[in-house]
Formats: C-alpha cells, sequence, structure tokens
C-alpha cells in the first residue's frame, strides 16, 4: 500500500517588523503551520516578549498529504478584540521536497543551503532606500541537517494580484 502521507518537520525560527493596522504588535504572537487540503495544523507557543519581531524556533511535526502542493504558515496576535491574523504565506512544497538529481533525474544526495536576499526597503515606508536583509545562516548545529531556512514575506488580507 502506498503512504498517503509524508511527516515533516518543520523548525518556526522567528518573525520581523510585524505590525498590526500599520502599527509594530507589542506581544502575544505565535505562527500556524498548515498542510494544503488538510485540517491538521500545529501552533508555535505564544511569544508574550519579542513584539514586532518574536522568536519561537519551535519544531512542528505534521503529516503533509502526498498530494499536497503548497504549506501554509499565518502569523497572528492575540489582542483585546481575540486573535487577529497578521498575515498568511504559501510555501510550494516544491521548494523543500526533492533534494538533487543527476543528469539522468534520478535522486543523488542532498544539498543544504542557506540563501540570503538583500532588497531596498519599500519607497512608501522610508523616506531614504536603504538595504535589508532576510534570511537566517544554517551554519547552527542545533538545526540539524538537511534543513532549510527561509524569510517569506506574509499579506494582510487578499494576495497581491500579478498583472
Amino acid at each position: 500500500m502506498a503512504a498517503t502521507s509524508r511527516r515533516l518537520e518543520i523548525t518556526v525560527i522567528s518573525a520581523e517588523n510585524l505590525q498590526l493596522d500599520r502599527k509594530p504588535i507589542k506581544k502575544n504572537a505565535s505562527a500556524t503551520v498548515r498542510a494544503e487540503n488538510d485540517g491538521q495544523f500545529r501552533t508555535t507557543d505564544m511569544d508574550t516578549e519579542g513584539g514586532a519581531y518574536p522568536k519561537w524556533n519551535e519544531k512542528l511535526v505534521l503529516d503533509l498529504p502526498m498530494q499536497a502542493r503548497s504549506l501554509t504558515v499565518e502569523v497572528q496576535c492575540k489582542t483585546s478584540y481575540g486573535v487577529r491574523t497578521i498575515g498568511t504565506a504559501k510555501i510550494p512544497v516544491s521548494d523543500f521536497v526533492g533534494g538533487l538529481r543527476d543528469h539522468r533525474g534520478e535522486r543523488n544526495g542532498i544539498v543544504n543551503i542557506s540563501v540570503r536576499m538583500k532588497v531596498p526597503e519599500l519607497k512608501a515606508c522610508a523616506t531614504t532606500s536603504s538595504l535589508s536583509s532576510m534570511g537566517f545562516p544554517m551554519g547552527d548545529s542545533s538545526f540539524g541537517c538537511g534543513g532549510v531556512a527561509t524569510g517569506i514575506p506574509v499579506w494582510c488580507g487578499p494576495y497581491p494580484k500579478s498583472y
């Protein structure tokens, strides 16, 4: 009988510059990871001290259905009005499943990488243009082997349209 899902271990490290109604959040941020087309999800503990820059460094384990094409990461904040969504990111499964392939298309090992993108800040947010960076180096042995660290922007409300 073929497997219907595969077990994933996702380490939710941290978030940056979280805002609610265009104001930095003060505390009580958490992140939820869900598999596409599946009711299963896992949520980090709430960071009560990090404000707009929460740190969780928490491993979440969930089953990913074989047919799933993406994982969804949702960042929330507990307020006096209840739990509010700060933003959501969809991560294609193809970004982290597969490993190396040789010239015949057969699996041939694993490569571990960390990507760091330098991007200018949005002009609407700053009067001067400066460089900021996203990403997390994977040199720390506490992450283990075979991991991928990535920083993904989250959007509040509907996803931006492609024109």
